[in-house]
């Protein structure tokens, strides 16, 4: 079994910072694409950042310019830095990551729990 657990969630003014992580576990062989995604009550759930295997990265439009993801292949990790948040980055922020099992085995895409993260004075 895979497991992607998130960290680093929490209360914070606006203007402020917070760093999230996320680490896989369990049977991996290898990690493709890694990602956050976040979502509020009511809505879809939204890319936020996603990161290739190369350190190739994409970002939202409403994110460009404040976070910024990374990931440490050796750690089976990736963070989210979050500057200069906003009250509308609050939302429940996932990690997602495409994880081979084995060698010979296709890709599995697997989600975490959630971590909230909430901007607010």
């Amino acid at each position: 079994q895979v497991q992607l657990v998130e960290s680093g969630g929490g209360l914070v003014q606006p203007g402020g910072s917070l760093r999230l992580s996320c680490v896989a576990s369990g049977r991996i062989f290898s990690i493709n694409n890694m990602g956050w995604y976040r979502q509020t009550p009511g809505k879809q759930r939204e890319l936020v950042a996603r990161i290739a295997p190369s350190t190739t990265t994409a970002y939202a439009d409403s994110v460009k310019g404040r976070f910024t993801i990374s990931r440490d292949d050796a750690k089976n990790t990736i963070y989210l830095q979050m500057n200069s948040l906003k009250p509308e980055d609050t939302a429940v922020y996932y990690c997602n990551a495409d994880v081979q099992k084995y060698s010979f085995s296709a890709y599995t895409n697997y989600w975490g729990q959630g971590t909230q993260v909430t901007v607010s004075s």
